[in-house]
């Protein structure tokens, strides 16, 4: 009979263990914590501002105005197809190292973490246009702010790519010293759209 090594001991053991062990899965807990916050929209603009990005809120009307005033000096401006505003822009083909700012819709906002998600339907394009750029304009609905994390979850279709952005690019190095757009946008500014 040939010697029974350490791997074999522990499989065997793991495999005698599966054998008898109760198959019965353990409930787990799905009470999350949830936020209902009386004004989602002054919640997000707060925690948008803790992430050193910027939020304009406007009615539909001012948004082109808004949206120029956020790219500021931006000579190359990306648009994915399907964005509603008429936005002068590079064509779809331009290569992102070319582009200056992307301008992109969202599909929500998460109001306790001051998170945009896309889930790169129209108006948001693929995900490299929201990385590449050096200034991220983004667009959304006041409507589309949700509580919480668990409330934006439930709403996403888990099926569609998603990119939650909060805040521009930023990293620290080992003594905390902040530097921002090292791997993404440099400026994030977030517009967000009530209505009238």
């Amino acid at each position: 009979m040939a010697p029974v090594t350490a791997r074999e001991e522990i499989l065997a053991a793991v495999r005698g263990a599966l054998r008898t062990a109760d198959r019965t899965e353990a409930a787990v807990p799905r009470g999350y914590r949830t936020v209902a916050a009386a004004d989602v929209v002054e919640l997000f603009a707060a925690r948008v501002a803790d992430y050193r990005a910027s939020l304009t809120r406007c009615g539909p009307a001012e948004l082109p105005a808004a949206i120029r005033t956020a790219l500021g000096p931006a000579r190359k401006v990306l648009v994915p197809p399907g964005f509603p505003v008429d936005v002068e822009s590079v064509p779809p083909d331009t290569a992102l190292t070319e582009v200056d700012a992307v301008v992109t819709t969202a599909t929500l906002g998460i109001a306790t973490t001051g998170t945009i998600v896309l889930d790169h339907g129209p108006g948001q394009g693929r995900r490299a246009l929201s990385l590449v750029p050096d200034v991220h304009v983004c667009v959304l609905r006041a409507d589309r702010i949700v509580p919480g994390v668990p409330q934006a979850v439930a709403a996403l279709d888990p099926a569609r790519p998603q990119t939650w952005i909060s805040g521009p690019s930023a990293t620290s190095d080992i003594e905390l010293t902040r530097v921002e757009g090292v791997h993404g946008p440099r400026t994030l500014h977030v517009i967000v759209v009530t209505e009238p």
